[in-house]
């Protein structure tokens, strides 16, 4: 039987309404927390409703590296309905048994100084080399423990870079500090290994640079360190049938600038780009400029973008409710905030029923 246009036409746009109310709800929200293996199973369920009832719909658990107490916890959410993803510390390992064992696995600042007994800026500051065969597969090896657990979404990269040649201006104060120019004691990594695998490629030693904050092959020798990691990463999730997700610096440039790492060359899913707007003396518009910067640059890659929200730096839930709109606005396909425990009641309602408003 042959349909009247009329009818047809209204099947059409019937269809349409449906599939971009469709588009509008899976726009997601997530939530950084850090696990307790003191904390009980009735605890964590409670929280985990706490959330779920919130209008969270995924969790990213610290749990120190541990797949067990990972283990233990993913059929908890899962009940509650939420998605969790495994998140670990990757180059920064404080508090490592294992490499602590090794202390040439650390990075060596420009000065000569180990992180394994000379840590920048604070103690937990305990960086392992990304070029050291050594370092690099440990650090691999507990990608693939957590890539096994049953259950899990991703396997949710953080610290997955140098540390900090340049602080976020705001916290400048804090160290008494004075960043006009790439400091010696913040700049890594002069480790042996890495000088004798740049030399190979280009034939000489950055310790001879005549300036080496300029010097491009060294700077992008690092990019490509910290990359080459990545994709490790990504092969080993995928073999799991896992993603690759990571926690970064709020957009390539800035992030290539401030912490070695140029997220948008990566072979991964998802990035959650800690847009913190407060850490930078920025006004709460910038959640969307840099949501849109990244998005821009990744503009041909498959790579997804949520928006990492800093709840203490946020002045009301008005602001909370503007931020989330502004991620959406700009092409972020979730949000994600920092984190459970900053989280208020407040916070939640204001959360679910921004939430309900895409619908």
């Amino acid at each position: 039987m042959k349909l009247p246009k009329t009818l047809l036409l209204l099947l059409a746009i019937t269809i349409f309404s449906c599939a971009k109310k469709e588009e509008k709800t899976t726009f997601k929200f997530g939530v950084w927390t850090t696990a307790d293996a003191k904390k009980s199973d009735a605890d964590y369920t409670a929280e985990f409703k706490k959330y779920k009832s919130g209008g969270i719909d995924e969790v990213l658990i610290n749990t120190t590296t541990d797949p067990k107490l990972l283990t233990r916890l993913v059929p908890l959410a899962t009940k509650e309905g939420l998605k969790v993803h495994a998140w670990i510390m990757a180059m920064n390992r404080p508090g490592d048994s294992v490499a602590l064992q090794h202390p040439e696995w650390y990075q060596v600042s420009k000065e000569g100084k180990s992180c394994f007994d000379n840590r920048p800026y604070v103690d937990y500051y305990q960086w392992l080399c990304p070029t050291r065969k050594a370092s690099r597969e440990h650090v691999l090896h507990l990608v693939e423990e957590l890539a096994k657990v049953q259950g899990i979404e991703s396997v949710h990269l953080d610290y997955i870079r140098f540390p900090d040649i340049f602080l976020p201006i705001s916290l400048l104060p804090k160290y008494n500090l004075v960043q006009d120019v790439e400091l010696p004691q913040f700049d890594f990594c002069y480790c042996d290994e890495c000088v004798k695998a740049f030399e190979k490629i280009h034939h000489k030693n950055p310790k001879d640079s005549h300036n080496t904050s300029i010097d491009m092959e060294w700077k992008n020798f690092r990019l490509n360190a910290i990359q080459a990691v990545v994709n490790d990463a990504y092969a080993i999730a995928h073999k799991h049938n896992k993603q690759l997700t990571a926690a970064v610096f709020p957009y390539p440039e800035m992030a290539d600038h401030m912490v070695r790492q140029r997220w948008d060359k990566w072979n991964i899913d998802e990035v959650y780009p800690m847009i913190y707007h407060s850490f930078y003396n920025e006004e709460i518009d910038w959640v969307g400029y840099a949501t849109k910067q990244g998005v821009a640059d990744l503009e041909d890659k498959k790579t997804k973008i949520n928006t990492g929200i800093y709840i203490p730096g946020l002045k009301n839930d008005k602001e909370l409710k503007e931020a989330i709109l502004l991620a959406k606005e700009n092409g972020a396909v979730g949000v994600s905030f920092f984190d459970g425990n900053a989280l208020t009641e407040s916070n939640l309602k204001t959360i679910k029923e921004t939430k309900e408003s895409l619908k």
